[in-house]
């Protein structure tokens, strides 16, 4: 009797030791799921805070400069003309739009070396005030329809990867 009971017995040891690895399997796929959420939020946050380090450093050599602001837009607004400067303003005394032109190579070579685009534009739902973008990822520092524009019109697109700062 005993013999029959051992028989009926056989490889059950065996099939809880697969199940309780399965069961273990499961558990170490969930927290690699976790890990790798957690590095995808310490990426977002980093390059949040650079994005906006970047844009207080416009925003801030604005304020300083603020007689030259439309040089600044449209140098910061032409493609061709972020990265040139006419003056070096460390060696050289400087005018206000001369500063202005070195200030925007400077602090746009620095969001180009993060892979961020930079824009100033118009704030949305505002009077009159202006915004410093600054766009990672597979979004643009613009204002349009596309999935990847900061803002469409006047609402924020919540699937870009944008700071927007405002400037005065």
């Amino acid at each position: 009797m005993l013999m029959s009971m051992l028989d009926h017995q056989r490889g059950v040891g065996l099939v809880e030791i697969l199940v309780a690895l399965m069961i273990l399997a499961i558990g170490v796929l969930g927290f690699v799921a976790l890990q790798y959420r957690a590095l995808e939020a310490s990426a977002e946050s980093t390059s949040r805070v650079q994005a906006i380090s970047i844009a207080r450093d416009l925003a801030e050599r604005i304020r300083v400069n603020r007689n030259a602001f439309s040089v600044y837009q449209d140098e910061i607004q032409t493609p061709s003309k972020q990265r040139t400067y006419q003056t070096d303003c460390v060696t050289t005394a400087c005018s206000d739009s001369d500063l202005a032109d070195f200030d925007v190579s400077q602090v746009v070579g620095r969001a180009i070396s993060l892979g961020m685009t930079m824009n100033i534009m118009d704030c949305q739902n505002t009077n009159n005030r202006s915004c410093i973008y600054v766009a990672w990822g597979d979004s643009s520092a613009t204002d349009g329809t596309g999935t990847g524009d900061c803002t469409n019109g006047n609402a924020y697109n919540p699937t870009s990867t944008c700071v927007i700062m405002e400037t005065y």
